[in-house]
């Protein structure tokens, strides 16, 4: 019989394939795979080895010597990601199996004291969370100048009122100002709700071993410090299969796409012939292949449609948590793909969502002859209330004029003084002073309403919070 002359057979040189004897099917092996998609994390699966090997020294798993060799082995190994020249051979799983196979290659087998006491279970979950935390800076940034977008026109444009709408029926009137700082508000709480999410991200599993723990005792704390986590997860079995930062950021997206959506729809609205509050700029629109005078809002259709791309990838993957047995499962690989989807979608929505407000112009006379005297019966029945008329009786007798102007086949407006006293003998000439727009909005003073100091109130808020939030 031939000597064993230390050659491993193809299902051997796998990390996991001392246990078996035969190959991996190749259908089960492009099944299993994940490096198509994983790769993309190349960059944090180094950070984290680099970290880890230091670790290691600590616990005296290598030497100072071996740790030296290993890290300049990864980096020589970063330096073919960067490069575009890593190549990816058969039997790469995924990211973490080709860095280590090119690893040895490179250094030879003291680069298999490298994944001493970690599992690609607190592996994987160590990259995702450094690559998310990465792409969440950029997020930041992206959402930040969408809020700031909204913020420089509502400053600016202070002066347009238009109609305010309740079940898309023109309702009261309000300023253009307020109908942005609406949706400025509402991306505010979302980059709250980022900031939040970014804590729960920020946390260490590395040094959790497959679902029991360290073996070494490597220090946790330190490994975290080394890749600026705040704090380490605080149970090992929790850790490896711990996914709720990624539902939580899908959930997130989700969100930002839903309120992104509604604002979109309210601009298709306003940008169609019917409408004419806004045009949008050609550098967000397109044309029709047959009718040369269409001008389609496709850049809001867009981020209104992919409202739903989002969504359905926090469903699904919500779904595919749904019923797992404790710490690690293989369906936990589904999670790379919708995330990485969730992300990539967002950043190219948001630039196009602050390119399409920051370039749309809006049309002030549009706007205002949109206005109708029938939006200020609510205010008649403020007048009566203002001279000692109770509320709900001043709410009928409002009616009653809407019904007079109806009958008279006039507007409001147009009714004289004696008609009104037909109703109730509080009406006066002073009613007269009602039929002004501005006026009417510039009653609502309080905190988050729709006058002009109380616009320009929310204008200096969002300032000062743009200014506190540099990103």
């Amino acid at each position: 019989m031939a000597a064993n002359d230390g050659a491993k057979k193809p299902e051997e040189q796998k990390l996991w394939g001392g246990r078996f004897s035969k190959g991996v099917d190749p259908i089960m092996e492009k099944f299993n795979a994940s490096l198509s998609y994983d790769k993309r994390m190349w960059k944090e699966d180094i950070q984290g080895s680099i970290a880890y090997v230091k670790g290691l020294v600590g616990v005296k798993i290598v030497t100072e010597e071996e740790c030296q060799s290993i890290i300049s082995g990864l980096k020589k190994v970063e330096e073919e990601w960067q490069g575009g020249k890593f190549e990816i051979k058969d039997g790469d799983e995924d990211i973490h199996t080709a860095n280590e196979r090119r690893l040895k290659e490179l250094i030879g087998p003291v680069g298999g004291k490298l994944h001493t006491g970690r599992s690609r279970n607190d592996q994987v979950a160590t990259d995702v969370r450094l690559w998310l935390r990465n792409e969440i800076q950029e997020l930041k940034v992206a959402l930040r100048s969408l809020i700031q977008a909204f913020t420089v026109r509502s400053g600016r444009e202070i002066d347009i009122v238009m109609p305010g709408y309740t079940h898309l029926q023109r309702a009261q009137p309000i300023r253009w100002s307020h109908w942005l700082l609406s949706h400025a508000w509402a991306l505010r709480r979302d980059f709250d709700r980022l900031l939040e999410t970014e804590t729960r991200v920020n946390v260490l599993p590395l040094g959790s071993g497959a679902l029991a723990g360290h073996p070494f005792g490597i220090d946790r704390l330190a490994l975290a410090k080394e890749l600026g986590f705040k704090n380490v997860t605080e149970n090992s079995l929790d850790a490896t299969s711990d996914r709720d930062f990624i539902a939580e950021f899908m959930f997130w997206g989700t969100q930002v796409m839903i309120h992104l959506s509604k604002w979109a729809e309210d601009l298709i609205i306003y940008s169609s012939k019917e409408f004419g509050f806004v045009t949008l700029s050609d550098a967000y629109s397109t044309g029709s292949s047959l009718m040369p005078q269409k001008k389609n809002p496709d850049s809001l259709e867009l981020i209104r449609g992919k409202s739903g791309r989002v969504f359905g990838n926090c469903a699904g993957f919500l779904m595919t948590l749904k019923g797992l047995p404790s710490t690690y499962n293989k369906d936990l690989q589904e999670d790379k793909e919708k995330l990485f989807d969730v992300v990539e979608t967002l950043k190219g929505v948001l630039p196009v969502a602050c390119g399409t407000l920051s370039s749309l112009a809006v049309s002030k006379e549009n706007c205002f002859k949109a206005l109708s005297p029938d939006m200020l019966a609510t205010d008649i029945a403020y007048y009566l209330v203002r001279k000692g008329v109770p509320f709900r009786e001043a709410h009928s007798l409002s009616g009653s004029v809407v019904r007079l102007a109806e009958e008279k086949a006039t507007q409001i407006t147009q009714l004289s003084v004696d008609d009104f006293k037909t109703i109730h003998k509080s009406f006066s000439e002073d009613v007269k002073e009602i039929w002004n727009y501005e006026n009417s909005t510039d009653q609502y003073t309080s905190i988050g309403g729709t006058s002009r100091d109380a616009v320009l109130a929310q204008v200096k808020k969002l300032e000062a919070w743009l200014n506190s939030n540099a990103v």
